[in-house]
């Protein structure tokens, strides 16, 4: 198991941007397949992005594309989301998960295939 924190949500403006840290603890990072999940009010968990444990892929859901960038640094046991040109329709609580796994799920990656969660940060967007 690996203990995950996230930080670095907040209140923006549309057009702005934040970066969410994720840092992990336990097992040995570079073992895990790491995303990031958000779930707005009413809806349901869906993946925003994800980096497999090389950190040498990266796959991100269509709605955050050329806007968002997942990174990870395995010296430092943390993924890194950077959210650019933020909208309010991205506004949800945002979850670290990890699975270890050293296989590239690409787009058939899904919650329920990660076993490790943070307790998320919330990301508001106003308008």
């Amino acid at each position: 198991q690996v203990a995950l924190v996230e930080s670095g949500g907040g209140l923006v403006q549309a057009g702005g941007s934040l970066r969410l840290s994720c840092a992990a603890s336990g097992h040995t990072f570079s073992n895990y397949i790491m995303g990031w999940f958000r779930q707005a009010p009413g809806k349901e968990r869906e993946i925003v992005a994800h980096i497999s444990s090389s950190g040498a892929n990266t796959y991100y859901a269509d709605s955050v594309k050329g806007r968002f960038t997942i990174s990870r640094d395995n010296a430092k046991n943390t993924v890194y989301l950077q959210m650019n040109s933020l909208k309010p329709e991205d506004t949800a609580v945002y979850s670290c998960a990890a699975r270890e796994d050293a296989r590239w799920f690409g787009p058939l990656l899904r919650d329920y295939h990660m076993n490790n969660w943070g307790k998320g940060t919330q990301v508001t967007v106003s308008s």
